[in-house]
């Protein structure tokens, strides 16, 4: 095995096409694996967890259950399902055979009939293939063990287990061959355990026109699928944290929501106003989920971030004119008459405040310069649900207030 840390030029020194990383690695992964004999996983380290030791992928996960064997079989079913979807490539896992080692199981009920312990059996094999010490020799300062065993010639193949002798309780030798089996097999270079479970990793990268939460339902279906009872996949690495990320930021705008209609009760004394002030949130997120979709953005960490930030903003414009509406109608209009006179006037604040909102993001949407693709999402998602929203609340909020106000309520009265 090799590593290769390699860094890209600048975008606009990679030559006439000026190809993206994405391009370069899909180009890159090609080439290598063309080589006979060859496997290459060609991994972008700003996917990977900074946490993680060793190689990190995008797609991480182990498969965990009562049996070794039978783990590794589930775990090769799942691996090439991965291969087929076409949404994964570069599937992996440390599940390694190394050398192959030589099992001698003792046949309990021949040996007691021989008159042959296990631990002679044991002992005998040690000391013949193994070696034990016998001595040690002192020469010039230095100390040595000496170690008696069988010559190399005896020792090297299976097959020179099987003439040896051990001495029975009776004291006639017996050949090991009427004692144990031998049996060959590849043995593991090591044997992994994850919270005290055996534990075999699998990893995977996520190809061009797919995302991660993608790769991540199809291989959760899968294991529903191909794992019999007792056996499981638990999420690691970067596709943990990326679940982790994705349940918080929906806690925090989910909370986001509950704070502000809390706050905006307390505000206007009312449980139906703020229902028309976060009338204008659904608009907002339909406008960045269009506007994501339209420029080839996926749902990602930045563009929910985005998203959250959209909370904040698009509820201004709703709340300016809300507030007039309600100030004027305090002064003795009526509610229709309120919003008639309040809309004009509140029109200008609001597209200069949405407007000036869309004009600050639009050099992060253009995604100019070196790593600009990482926050051109989160731009493009305002962008978009600032320029839906603040289109639909100027009719559907003035609409909404009006319907759960009243169009007949009487003009406010002060108490006396």
């Amino acid at each position: 095995t090799a590593n290769l840390f390699v860094t890209l030029k600048p975008k606009e020194e990679r030559g006439e096409g000026r190809r993206t990383q994405a391009q370069v690695i899909a180009d890159v992964r090609q080439r290598f694996n063309a080589i006979p004999g060859l496997q290459a996983f060609i991994i972008d380290l700003s996917q990977s967890d900074p946490t993680s030791q060793g190689r990190s992928s995008p797609i991480e996960f182990t498969v965990r259950g009562p049996d070794w064997d039978a783990m590794a079989e589930h775990a090769g079913k799942i691996m090439g399902r991965m291969k087929a979807s076409g949404s994964m490539t570069d599937v992996d896992w440390d599940y390694l055979l190394g050398q192959p080692e030589v099992l001698v199981k003792p046949l309990r009920r021949k040996a007691a009939d021989l008159g042959v312990s296990m631990e002679q059996i044991g002992t005998s094999l040690n000391a013949l293939v193994g070696g034990v010490r016998v001595g040690r020799l002192k020469d010039k300062g230095h100390r040595y063990d000496i170690r008696l065993r069988l010559v190399r010639d005896q020792r090297l193949r299976p097959e020179d287990i099987a003439p040896l002798q051990v001495r029975a309780r009776s004291g006639r030798l017996v050949r090991l061959a009427d004692l144990v089996e031998i049996e060959e097999k590849p043995s593991l270079q090591a044997i992994n355990r994850r919270n005290r479970e055996r534990a075999i990793k699998v990893t995977a990268s996520v190809l061009p026109g797919h995302t991660q939460s993608e790769c991540i339902d199809e291989i959760q279906r899968l294991a529903k699928e191909l794992l019999p009872e007792g056996y499981r996949i638990v999420l690691s690495g970067s596709a943990q944290t990326q679940r982790q990320s994705q349940q918080s930021l929906l806690f925090a705008l989910g909370f986001g929501v509950l704070i502000a209609y809390m706050i905006l009760a307390s505000q206007f004394n009312s449980f139906a106003q703020p229902l028309t002030v976060l009338l204008a949130l659904p608009f907002s997120v339909s406008g960045a989920l269009l506007a994501l979709w339209l420029f080839g953005y996926t749902l990602n960490l930045y563009s929910m971030i985005g998203l959250i930030l959209l909370m904040g903003i698009v509820k201004k414009n709703s709340i300016l004119l809300v507030d007039y509406t309600n100030q004027l109608h305090e002064k003795g209009l009526p509610m229709t008459e309120a919003l008639l006179a309040a809309c004009p006037v509140r029109l200008r604040p609001i597209l200069m405040t949405s407007f000036a909102t869309i004009a600050g993001a639009l050099p992060a949407a253009l995604a100019l310069g070196p790593g600009a693709e990482v926050r051109a999402p989160m731009a493009v998602g305002v962008i978009g649900g600032l320029l839906l929203s603040t289109l639909l609340t100027l009719f559907v909020v003035p609409c909404s207030h009006l319907l759960l106000s009243g169009r007949n309520r009487p003009p406010y009265t002060p108490p006396a």
